[in-house]
């Protein structure tokens, strides 16, 4: 691959298909992030209702992932980013299959590439640390705007976004150990386990199971709220297992804010696992009409937003139950001592309390913090 000041060089190939003729090459991750911007769909600075740009926001969120997925051990962009670029500023060796990207007055080499599908990817790149991460790329050479938007729009209608669950599901094929792949081993024992609160309850592939009909929550949502007890940033932890680099202990203030961190670091997995048993247990035995009525509407109780919101105040329940030791197992009974003060009844559980949607989620957290702060009083019971 050549770089000079004002053309980057790189091997590329021609493709014929039914759209057209277009290019396929190997480019280097730093000449990427260098020749290519994003054209954001926007309001036109002139016109009313005229819309320009044919690329969605960067979303921030998305970016922060991608910018640590890059440098993670096993980072891979395997689909094409894809590109335009106009006739002036293409130039295509046919003999050494190679094409030449060229900055000139009017389009300095900064702005020649015109991401039409990738942007997240490209932005994720561009903190890239390493030496070596060639990202493979089609570039549309002096197509005009409303075949650049086709492109946009077929690309991302056809395609199917793999389910999350799925995802989480396919770490049971990794080897080395993960907060990901733990949390995905404890969410398949909650939903494997007859005597479990969610005993045949999990959507594994985050679809309905064949043969069953109680599956009210997802894997993904399991997986995550585990994972929001376990790890401040679960990718950075899964490279270190993979390298085998020291993790530090937690701190009080981690702890606090991961609950599950120490038990993840010293491999007592069962004791996570224990833990969720005894307090969905608790939930169950507080709450059994609400828990067994899958089909009654506004019943957030056994459904996804009910796990979230019960996991987010484990978070605060688990050191008051534990006494602040964070490897203990808390029993059945400690956690019901807590869930005894809330008022909340199972005819509760309905439309006109939890509105659909995550504002049900917020509600029943509100809810609980509510009691555990008007009934501080709660000593807190005999940990096992």
């Amino acid at each position: 691959m050549m770089t000079q000041k004002n053309t980057i060089s790189f091997p590329a190939i021609k493709m014929k298909q039914p759209i057209g003729e277009f290019l396929v090459g190997a480019m280097q991750a730093n000449d990427l992030v260098k020749v290519s911007y994003a054209d954001v769909r926007r309001l036109h600075e002139n016109e009313m209702d005229d819309y320009i740009g044919i690329q969605r926001r960067l979303t921030l969120q998305r970016s922060k992932e991608l910018k640590e997925y890059v440098n993670s051990f096993d980072a891979t962009f395997p689909t094409a980013v894809i590109l335009s670029v106009k006739e002036e500023n293409a130039v295509y060796d046919e003999e050494k299959r190679e094409l030449t990207l060229v900055g000139t007055d009017d389009t300095p080499i900064d702005d020649v590439a015109k991401i039409i599908d990738g942007q997240h990817r490209v932005d994720g790149l561009s903190a890239f640390k390493g030496e070596t991460f060639e990202v493979n790329v089609s570039i549309f050479v002096g197509v005009d705007i409303a075949t650049q938007a086709n492109i946009f729009a077929t690309v991302n209608l056809a395609q199917t976004k793999v389910n999350r669950s799925l995802a989480y599901d396919l770490l049971a094929y990794e080897n080395l150990r993960s907060p990901q792949k733990v949390a995905h081993h404890i969410a398949v024992a909650l939903d494997g386990l007859e005597y479990s609160p969610f005993f045949h309850r999990v959507k594994r592939l985050g679809s309905a199971t064949p043969g069953r009909k109680n599956e009210t929550i997802t894997q993904a949502a399991m997986v995550e709220s585990i994972l929001d007890l376990t790890s401040k940033d679960p990718m950075t932890d899964r490279n270190s297992f993979f390298h085998r680099l020291r993790i530090s202990p937690p701190t009080e203030d981690e702890l606090e804010r991961f609950p599950f961190r120490q038990m993840f670091l010293e491999k007592q997995d069962d004791k996570i696992t224990q833990i969720l048993l005894n307090y969905f247990t608790a939930v169950k035995v507080k709450w059994p009409d609400s828990w067994e009525d899958l089909d009654r509407k506004g019943n957030v109780l056994p459904k996804t937003n009910g796990l979230k919101a019960l996991m987010r105040f484990l978070k605060i329940v688990y050191p008051l139950t534990s006494g602040g030791d964070y490897s203990a197992v808390p029993t059945k009974s400690a956690f019901s001592a807590y869930f005894e003060k809330v008022a909340l009844k199972d005819a509760d559980f309905n439309t006109d309390t939890f509105k659909p949607g995550t504002s049900g989620e917020a509600t029943l957290l509100k809810v609980l913090r509510q009691s555990l702060e008007e009934n501080s009083e709660v000593q807190d019971p005999l940990i096992s």
